[in-house]
């Protein structure tokens, strides 16, 4: 697997710091620096892609065994989240934009563990995962409080981008649509009953899953 960028970020950032959170939470280890693969605009402009939105994992194979990751987090996204730091809490000022790069750190530890395990896994995987990880991260981060309100903002208070195809609208709103029931079947089950850490091996088991075993899972769970 090669970097698709290098540089000098410090090694404790948000985005760093994310993915050691998630990586620590599913009990996985890429053994690789998020931040040696982040890209800026020049050059994900450079890889010609047709669509250029704020996140965005960029995926090349190169012959039968080398898989190119590039991972795209708009500047101004990261440099809002180290002026608030979600770590102190999630609020107006950074709930939209911490949602958006635990979506691009959960596609890029997902990517990188599937390349390492020779395992092909679908855009739709990885979107419904990214939105299982943003309901865990945020409910994580204020203890289990508020567990409705955030389902409601991250899953029935959306909107798609114009710009998606009718292939790419369908996969997010099935993702949204599949995390929305999965979150509702852990905020029952776990959440209500004040018994959110042992909501963790849950969460860990469905990580492993693939995509048709986790609609299978979300659909016996509801």
């Amino acid at each position: 697997m090669s970097e698709a960028a290098a540089g000098d970020a410090a090694p404790l950032s948000v985005v760093s710091r994310l993915q050691r959170g998630l990586e620590a939470l599913y009990r996985v280890d890429t053994q690789l620096d998020v931040e040696s693969f982040l890209i800026d605009e020049q050059a994900r402009r450079e890889t010609g892609v047709a669509r250029a939105p704020r996140e965005q994992l960029l995926i090349r194979q190169a012959g039968d065994d080398e898989v190119h990751l590039g991972l795209f987090l708009d500047a101004a996204v990261v440099s809002n989240l180290e002026a608030h730091d979600p770590s102190r809490g999630l609020d107006d000022n950074n709930f939209d934009d911490f949602c958006l790069v635990v979506e691009g750190v959960s596609h890029f530890v997902y990517a990188a563990l599937a390349a390492a395990g020779e395992r092909r896994v679908s855009a739709l995987e990885l979107e419904l995962q990214a939105e299982v990880d943003k309901f865990a991260c945020c409910l994580l981060l204020s203890d289990g409080g508020g567990e409705r309100t955030l389902r409601q903002r991250l899953y029935d208070q959306v909107s798609f981008a114009d710009d998606l195809d009718e292939d790419e609208a369908q996969r997010y709103r099935v993702a949204n649509l599949e995390a929305r029931r999965y979150a509702a079947t852990l905020s029952r089950q776990f959440v209500a009953r004040d018994r959110v850490v042992d909501m963790l091996p849950e969460l860990r088991r469905f990580y492993r899953l693939g995509l048709h075993a986790k609609l299978g899972h979300i659909a016996r769970s509801a």
